[in-house]
């Protein structure tokens, strides 16, 4: 399929903004609402490296909008369109683009997202497909990882290490489960609870790579130390020993969010997505880990490390 009949007969479709013009022009044209400041953001997915390569292209398209919106959630953001940089290889051929446009439609509706435009190129050994997403937030109430301070208490959305279980049920190596292989195919960014956040948590990110690996990421933005009680992060499936519960809080591909919040807070208050309190912000630095009131060493490996 030539790259003009690519956009023309299934992207621009879903174009229906008007600040997509139609995808006729070489850019998007878009008005912000009055006054608020604009929060943008940029994630990539490879085949063999973000996804296994034998995934549904419609829950391909899901996780590309989704994981990019979900770093909108984390910084507050109200998402408003998103650009595209489809590269791709033989393995999309015309069946897998249809499939694929069809579940990024699906995704951009249960969102509330538009799409504005974007490139595509085909001849790539892999695919790599590239989303711009673009939002805003309500000035002074961006949340960023900087900002929490002792006595802060550390809450987290959802529940942490489904992903990971999920993972393996793709890779064939545990039973299948369909809610946990979509924990990993088809995540769920806490755009509600984040634009509930603004102006509220003192620091706040996203759950991507591990939540161990992102909460010392949030301490050392801060500058603080994160005291964190195994026992209290909220599991979907009971973990059977430290070492299990280890492996979940390690994992990453969960999009949850992780924020703090004055002492007194009650975050379950904010809105309706279920968040659980699992730690402090104390004086210092890097984390600690307690498990059944005993201290617990850091693993060696925290989570996912990009290269």
């Amino acid at each position: 399929m030539p790259e003009r009949d690519f956009i023309a007969r299934l992207l621009a479709p879903l174009a229906t903004s008007a600040a997509a013009r139609g995808l006729i022009d070489d850019a998007a044209v878009w008005a912000p609402p009055l006054g608020r400041n604009l929060v943008l953001t940029h994630d990539v997915l490879a085949a063999g490296v973000h996804y296994i390569g034998d995934e549904p292209p419609s829950d391909v398209a899901w996780k590309l909008l989704a994981v990019n919106l979900s770093d909108l959630a984390a910084m507050a953001a109200t998402p408003a369109g998103v650009l595209l940089g489809l590269g791709l290889s033989a393995a999309e051929d015309d069946s897998w683009r249809e499939a694929f446009v069809a579940g990024l439609g699906r995704a951009l509706e249960s969102f509330g997202v538009s799409l504005w435009g974007g490139d595509t190129v085909t001849g790539l050994d892999r695919a790599v497909l590239g989303c711009t997403a673009v939002g805003w937030a309500e000035p002074g109430k961006a949340m960023g990882r900087k900002g929490a301070v002792p006595g802060d208490e550390l809450w987290v959305s959802g529940t942490i290490g489904d992903a990971g279980l999920g993972l393996a049920i793709a890779r064939g190596e545990a039973p299948f489960d369909k809610a946990l292989l979509n924990r990993f195919r088809r995540p769920t960014p806490r755009l509600a609870l984040g634009a509930a956040l603004g102006g509220v948590a003192s620091a706040g990110m996203d759950v991507s790579d591990g939540l161990l690996i992102d909460a010392a990421r949030l301490a050392a933005a801060s500058g603080v130390a994160l005291a964190i009680d195994l026992d209290a992060v909220p599991l979907s499936r009971p973990a059977a020993n430290l070492d299990e519960l280890l492996a979940r809080v390690t994992a990453g591909d969960d999009y949850e969010l992780l924020f703090s919040l004055p002492a007194g807070t009650d975050a379950r208050g904010l809105c309706t997505t279920p968040v659980t309190r699992i730690g402090r912000v104390l004086p210092g630095a890097g984390l600690t880990l307690r498990f059944a009131g005993q201290p617990v060493p850091l693993p060696a490996r925290l989570g996912w490390e990009h290269g």
